[in-house]
């Protein structure tokens, strides 16, 4: 019986997801969750072999909640579910450990039987998706080692405000809530070591043009 655990923050997604997964007699769904908040300590409890995560939460995103979950239970699978078509979103979600990213369009059938490969161990990624990860797995010199502290979304985030962009824009941009991207914000100024925008925002350019003077990613 393969064990699933559902967090999306629409219940009637849930709930259309959870019968028809429970329609098939080799899966379970065993427990659900509507916020990052509420996910880690229900999935302690039932510990489940596949987690289906949304990708868009009110109090964070999938590709972190992945990250957690595969951090403290790596026998969980994830499988990243999403109404967005982003290939950064999709990179990061590989990085982070997922074993597949699936559009909100596929249909019932195609996401009980990817349900199915993923418990089983498959990593599911369309050819796109693999060259995008592929491309961001290269090893790239980096001007301050402080820069490899920070995390792929840590990283887009610091570009975003070396734009100028306020934590609501960046939000809109990266599909975060605004309080998500403080909180990215904060945990990226502690690694750098920096107490105002301004100075990350020095950073990021001397980043950027550093990159630039190291000319291009080492095939």
């Amino acid at each position: 019986m393969i064990r699933v655990f559902l967090v999306d923050d629409h219940e009637v997604v849930r709930r259309g997801i959870a019968d028809l997964l429970g329609r098939e007699h080799d899966i379970e769904v065993v427990g659900e969750a509507a916020k990052v908040a509420d996910t880690l300590p229900r999935v302690r409890a039932v510990r489940p072999d596949v987690a289906v995560l949304d990708l868009r939460l009110p109090d964070g995103d999938g590709v972190d909640l992945c990250r957690d979950i595969r951090s403290e239970f790596p026998e969980t699978k994830c499988l990243i579910l999403t109404a967005y078509d982003d290939d950064e979103a999709a990179v990061a979600a590989v990085l982070a450990g997922a074993s597949a990213y699936v559009g909100k369009s596929v249909v019932g059938s195609t996401l009980v039987r990817d349900v199915r490969l993923v418990a089983g161990g498959r990593s599911l990624l369309d050819g796109r998706v693999a060259r995008h990860v592929a491309e961001h797995a290269r090893p790239v010199a980096r001007e301050d080692p402080r820069y490899d502290a920070l995390s792929l979304r840590e990283r887009q985030v610091l570009a975003l405000i070396t734009e100028g962009l306020t934590n609501r824009q960046i939000g809109s941009r990266l599909g975060l809530a605004e309080k998500t991207v403080k909180n990215y914000a904060t945990s990226l100024f502690l690694k750098l070591g920096f107490e105002r925008r301004t100075q990350a925002a020095a950073f990021g350019v001397q980043q950027s043009e550093g990159l630039r003077r190291l000319g291009p990613r080492a095939p």
